[in-house]
């Protein structure tokens, strides 16, 4: 028997093997009736196809996803991107955001190009890296098309928003649709407690990325949310506490070749936390 399989070939089937057994057993969601939604950032999925990025949300039980352009190309037609919607809807996945999207260009038609790609797709929320003046453009966009510009910080490699501080600084006094997409793990490696970071932001925040670092200063600790630092507890205590309706997206950075088993896990723990909490 032939048993040369192709690497895309042996992902598809493994993520579709695994979502049957898990569309099969699954569970009542802990975070049904939670205030925000526990999601995935499709970053997480990276060398996965959008089929198998869809396959891999149902074998985590998911159903709020932020897409990444790997799976909605920035590029794509309307026509395509149509497509991508109706691929995700179909499935039972809710699209509550697309990024991270770059601003890097003062060019406004290739911004609107972005609102519309966002508006297409039924997001109502862009994660994006702007620049310092960037900003000022995006904000009238966020108020023509109603969508908000949640800006991503990057920790201390970002030479534009490292922390969540930096975002504030260039977005007060702007429309609150200008706000912040916490990354929890970029946060904490700039010395700055995640907490704080999203008591901070307060209704400007928009999204959040959430991660796990064993060395809460050190990119390449990242580890399955639960076996890290991070206080996962706290954090959703505080988002449930405040009345936070947006995502809570998985960035699972690590394992690109095979991300299912960590991103079950780390499901497995924060849906544990939602039920410890409402218990």
């Amino acid at each position: 028997m032939k048993m040369n399989l192709s690497r895309r070939e042996m992902l598809g089937g493994s993520v579709a093997a695994l979502a049957a057994v898990n569309i099969s057993s699954a569970a009542p969601r802990a975070d049904e009736d939670t205030s925000f939604h526990l999601g995935v950032a499709s970053y997480s999925f990276r060398k996965l196809s959008r089929a198998d990025a869809i396959k891999g949300m149902q074998a985590l039980n998911c159903r709020y996803i932020n897409i990444k352009e790997f799976h909605a190309p920035l590029k794509s037609t309307t026509a395509e991107l149509e497509q991508a919607r109706k691929d995700f809807e179909n499935a039972g996945i809710k699209i509550l955001g697309v990024g991270n999207v770059s601003f890097q260009n003062k060019d406004e038609g290739e911004i609107r190009r972005n609102f519309e790609y966002a508006k297409t797709l039924g997001a109502p929320v862009i994660v994006m890296a702007p620049t310092h003046e960037t900003v000022p453009l995006i904000e009238k966009y966020v108020k023509e098309y109603n969508i908000k510009a949640a800006i991503h910080n990057h920790g201390p490699e970002d030479k534009h928003f490292p922390a969540p501080q930096d975002v504030m600084k260039a977005v007060k006094g702007m429309d609150e649709r200008m706000g912040f997409c916490v990354d929890l793990g970029h946060t904490a490696r700039t010395g700055t407690n995640p907490l704080d970071a999203l008591k901070l932001a307060g209704k400007r925040l928009h999204d959040i990325h959430t991660k796990d670092l064993a060395d809460m200063m050190n990119k390449d600790s990242q580890v399955a949310v639960g076996d890290g630092q991070m206080p996962i507890p706290q954090i959703f205590q505080y988002l449930i506490k405040t009345g936070y309706k947006g995502g809570v997206m998985l960035e699972y950075e690590i394992n690109a070749d095979n991300p299912l088993p960590g991103m079950q896990k780390s499901f497995a723990y924060m849906r544990g936390v939602l039920a410890g909490l409402k218990a």
